[in-house]
């Protein structure tokens, strides 16, 4: 039998996160980062979602190695899920600062992970009959790298998350000429970022945000609060750097931010003047005009820095009349309610808020259109795979792939757990794998079934009826109740009213009951629940979650 190479998605295709990919050879397997993505509105209480690893963990002993491409969330925060499930050493490889934020996460979940390597762009690893290349990209954060894999099937091309930014803020260029190498001797496969395959033109590069900046600084009298990712090491930077140009002081707040900054410094990817970075503690010392606050909550995080000063319940930072707020971030998809609830609060509270809409303070760490066109030319591939994007993303990055030169047939877009098989003479997706989406809960891991989600829906939407019935047993009557209470059902000032109605509705729905009803409490329960549910619905057309409680006596 001819032996093929599998390339499976188990998650960052047709949606923004979980990006996570498979590539298999006989019994040698490498994986691709490890992502989590941010629960979706429907979501409630879901902390965030990681993908399925049941594939992974059936294939546990043939995996060669982890590579972690960058340090973002949607590429990292899954690791710790995934080595706590596998119960082996795997060889896990990164760059210094993806490293540094990945060995973070881990003593946050006091895991010990031994076989953690740091590597540099142009390293070669080898893991199986894999070989794996590091090669440079610019990206929103510091450190990015996209991937060389030879393989004994052809090279394949995995570009991470990338843009092509002629100036970058650390000077440290895209690798141009390593992916035209790859596009001179000859490419099996690349995949590729989807994720602004709809925008026209150029992504600006990360330099013009500083410009923003700068007029920002000159124009401002009091205090500056500028609200980024954590992981934004460049933005980081550049807030910094104009903050001292202005003869600013620095503080920045929140855990992961401080977290991450502290590590990009030690690693020498964060450079802050000695007398620059201060504390909260030196809050109240400084005059106005001379504090620039760095801080996390740029997508409305509910207990994030910036959502606490904007409901007035930070400990230290109170909003005052001359405060500019800057939200440096671009609004995901799904969290535009959540921010302009706080850009609402922080204008009622007498700030000056900035945010992408109005200014240049942002600027995508993604590759616009013509870029995504010049890295097909760059590295020419024999099949071609849209990544990193919602279903419309893979679409329009699959019509760029066709105009530039690759047969229609020979274009792949692919869901979660698609297998893409490739040999010798073709490729075509054949099979599927077991995937799908994990919900964290606080420490509740994948324990969350829809029906939970389902009931939190329900309850946010209509709210809760409990009703205490006390019953004698052998009589079959209630001898104590019902007492009704109600949380998001009715205001306040009927409450009583409807209370009371509700009260008299049951207890002549009970009187009609068949005593032999009323000494099952199972089938007591649900005959209450389905009396109650169907008045409430005719009276109220609403139907609340209800909870009927019967004490035996």
């Amino acid at each position: 039998m001819k032996k093929n190479l599998s390339i499976i998605p188990i998650g960052g295709v047709e949606e923004i996160g979980m990006n996570m990919t498979v590539f298999r050879y006989d019994d040698d397997i490498i994986v691709v980062d490890a992502g989590l993505m941010f629960p979706e509105e429907d979501m409630l209480g879901i902390d965030y979602v990681i993908p399925d690893f049941s594939y992974l963990i059936e294939n546990s002993e043939k995996i060669r190695a982890l590579i972690l491409t960058h340090g973002h969330e949607d590429h990292t925060g899954a690791l710790p899920f995934l080595l706590k499930k596998i119960d082996r050493q795997i060889p896990v490889y990164a760059t210094p600062l993806t490293l540094g934020i990945i060995k973070a996460k881990l003593r946050e979940h006091n895991i010990e992970h031994q076989l953690l390597n740091a590597v540099k762009p142009r390293d070669i690893v080898d893991a199986g009959v894999f070989r794996i290349e590091f090669i440079r990209v610019t990206h929103s954060i510091v450190d990015g790298v996209g991937l060389g894999i030879q393989t004994p099937l052809g090279n394949i091309v995995h570009t991470a998350d990338f843009k092509l930014d002629p100036t970058p803020v650390d000077g440290e260029l895209m690798d141009f000429h390593k992916f035209t190498e790859y596009g001179e001797k000859g490419t099996l496969l690349l995949l590729s970022d989807s994720t602004n395959a709809e925008k026209g033109g150029f992504t600006f590069s990360e330099k013009e945000v500083r410009r923003a900046f700068e007029d920002i600084f000159v124009n401002a009298k009091g205090r500056i609060i500028i609200a980024t990712f954590a992981s934004n090491i460049h933005r980081i930077q550049q807030a910094i750097d104009v903050a001292t140009m202005f003869n600013r002081k620095v503080i920045l707040c929140g855990k992961s931010l401080v977290s991450n900054a502290q590590i990009a410094l030690d690693l020498g990817y964060l450079k802050i003047p000695s007398d620059t970075w201060l504390t909260l503690d030196n809050l109240n010392s400084l005059a106005d005009n001379e504090v620039t606050i760095i801080t996390t909550g740029s997508q409305g995080e509910p207990m994030s820095v910036l959502s606490r000063i904007a409901i007035g319940e930070h400990r230290h930072i109170r909003i005052k009349e001359q405060d500019t707020v800057i939200l440096s971030a671009k609004m995901i998809p799904g969290n535009e309610r959540s921010i302009g609830k706080i850009i609402n609060h922080l204008f009622h509270r007498g700030a000056n808020v900035i945010y992408e809409k109005v200014s240049e303070v942002h600027v995508s760490g993604h590759a616009s259109k013509e870029e995504l066109k010049l890295m097909l030319n760059m590295v020419r591939p024999k099949y071609f795979v849209p990544i990193h994007g919602e279903y419309r993303h893979l679409i329009y990055h699959s019509k760029l792939a066709k105009k530039s030169g690759i047969p229609g047939e020979n274009i792949f877009i692919m869901e979660d757990g698609d297998i893409l098989r490739i040999d010798e003479d073709s490729a075509s997706i054949s099979g599927k794998v077991s995937c799908g989406r994990i919900f964290v809960d606080g420490k509740n891991v994948g324990n969350i079934e829809d029906m939970v989600l389902r009931d939190r829906w329900k309850l946010a939407q209509d709210g809760i009826i409990i009703i205490l019935l006390t019953v004698e047993k052998l009589s079959a009557k209630v001898i104590s109740g019902p007492y009704i209470k109600t949380r998001g059902f009715v205001l306040d000032d009927t409450s009583e009213y409807i209370t009371e109605t509700l009260s008299r509705f049951i207890l002549e729905s009970i009187t009609s009951m068949d005593a032999d009803i009323v000494k099952d409490t199972s089938l007591f329960k649900t005959k209450i629940r389905n009396t109650v549910k169907k008045h409430i619905k005719q009276k109220f057309n609403q139907r609340p979650m209800i909870i009927p409680i019967i004490m035996e006596v």
